[in-house]
């Protein structure tokens, strides 16, 4: 009822600390979490640490292709289709863990 009486809520529709940040550590720290779990995929659970990196390097990114993209959300996002990639072959057959090893 507060609103009709000259509070209106389209001016500010929430309250000023509740909003996240669209910038800064959160982004930064969701592109560096990409990072880590795209180069842990290379090694175990690819197929589950690859999409991860992917989410989270996009998400980073601020889900645009356009603007400025920070370094850690690319490089995440590349890992994480390469780490992709890699896991879905190797489980397809088409190629064995360790090829060249021994």
């Amino acid at each position: 009822m507060m609103a009709s009486f000259g509070h209106g809520t389209r001016r500010h529709p929430r309250s000023r600390g509740r909003m996240w940040s669209r910038t800064g550590t959160d982004r930064a720290t969701l592109g560096l979490i990409g990072v880590i779990c795209a180069v842990a995929g290379f090694f175990v659970l690819g197929i589950v640490l690859g999409p991860a990196a992917m989410v989270c390097g996009w998400l980073a990114m601020g889900r645009a292709w356009s603007g400025a993209r920070p370094t850690a959300a690319v490089v995440a996002l590349v890992l994480g289709a390469i780490d992709t990639l890699l896991a879905i072959i190797w489980l397809s057959g088409a190629a064995t863990p360790g090829l060249g090893m021994i």
